[in-house]
């Protein structure tokens, strides 16, 4: 079977795309390619100054507006500001960082990669026609969601644990929101995809030296670029897919797009479900289908 690439992607003439994170790595060319083939783009960055250097990029209709996930003042700001999409695509994230805290207080990596997009898409839901792609992580294989502990203030604190925990949600988020979506007999479906191990920025932000430099030795030595990765999302944005599908490269982190295989924690529909409810507490953002 051939390989599937961005060159195959279908016409989006006519349809609006929001891509978090689209100002470098996997999001500038998610949204790029997109934008090639016809979509309205919408850059959602939280640096809009890096948001219109990636625009000056693109060819086509794209507009950069700015998104900060780690302040859910400004998730709202956002959301009341769009009137109707197509396609959302939570691409933004932060990997293995050091400790910190978002506005809300939440841990800046759950924070980010999953209370952000949650609400996010809680609030964009009714505006929503297509569908939603959460980017996950092989690295989801290694998380561990803890309901009494999410945010990480009565355990110590691991870079590495607690971006799987953030890669795991975003997956049992996927799962929960297409079993509510069914439930509601929305048309709209709920994928996840992830990139396999792509050279992007988000390498070597632990603040350890030795682990930065080791980690930025093992992405030159065996990463793809942020073209291969993207193609991923590409392919879960536009193929006629089951909801719940989770896309990425047929070995790890090579070969064709395909639907792919999760941890067995992952399909723990009772943690998923345990886990949409604090998120809702949490973020004070509610399933509105």
């Amino acid at each position: 079977m051939t390989q599937w690439t961005a060159a195959d992607l279908p016409s989006f003439a006519g349809r609006t795309v929001i891509v978090t994170g689209a100002n470098s790595g996997l999001g500038a060319v998610t949204a790029r390619e997109l934008a090639r083939v016809g979509a309205q783009v919408v850059l959602a960055v939280r640096n809009t100054a890096k948001g219109d250097a990636a625009a000056r990029d693109m060819s086509g209709d794209v507009d950069v507006r700015r998104l900060d996930l780690q302040n859910l003042a400004s998730v709202r700001r956002f959301a009341d500001g769009v009137d109707t999409v197509d396609v959302l695509i939570n691409n933004a994230g932060v990997m293995a960082v050091p400790h910190a805290v978002t506005a809300d207080g939440f841990e800046s990596q759950i924070g980010t990669n999953h209370l952000g997009h949650f609400a996010l898409t809680n609030l964009l839901l009714p505006k929503l026609t297509d569908r939603v792609v959460t980017v996950s992580s092989l690295m989801h294989w290694m998380g561990y969601i803890s309901l009494r502990d999410l945010n990480w203030t009565s355990r110590p604190y691991s870079a590495w644990v607690a971006y799987g925990q953030s890669k795991l949600a975003n997956l049992m988020f996927t799962s929960e929101l297409q079993r509510r979506l069914d439930a509601a007999g929305s048309p709209v479906r709920a994928l996840a995809a992830h990139p396999g191990y792509s050279r992007t920025n988000l390498q070597g932000r632990t603040g350890r030296k030795f682990s930065d430099a080791l980690m930025s030795f093992g992405t030159r030595v065996f990463a793809s670029d942020a073209d291969f990765g993207a193609r991923q999302t590409l392919y879960a944005a536009s193929q006629d897919l089951p909801g719940n599908s989770f896309i990425g490269p047929s070995f790890g982190m090579a070969g064709r797009s395909r639907p792919v295989g999760r941890s067995p924690l992952a399909k723990r529909a009772a943690t998923a479900n345990a886990l949409w409810d604090l998120s809702e507490r949490l973020t004070e953002t509610k399933f509105p289908l």
